[in-house]
């Protein structure tokens, strides 16, 4: 039989999985042009970015599900998805 502390454990991995912002519905929300603080403002600070000469790239989420977001002159000029939920 699990114990109290297992179930809370798996209650709260449960719950923050649920309340990830790496979700279908707010990469539905990602339009270009969007500034990168509005971008910030609905994903959350991103997992890893990278760029040069006013490109840049960043990224959310982990291998199997993620958020990838490029920039120019931090406006959204695209961005991809995959594993999304």
């Amino acid at each position: 039989m699990p114990s109290m502390r297992s179930l809370a454990l798996l209650s709260l991995c449960v719950v923050l999985t649920a309340c990830s912002k790496i979700n279908q519905e707010n990469y539905s929300r990602l339009k270009a042009g969007m500034t990168r603080g509005e971008v910030e403002q609905l994903l959350g600070t991103p997992t890893e970015c990278a760029g040069a000469l006013g490109m840049s790239s960043c990224t959310w989420g982990d291998e199997q599900s993620f958020i990838s977001v490029q920039y120019a002159a931090d406006k959204v000029l695209m961005y991809s998805g995959q594993g999304l939920k």
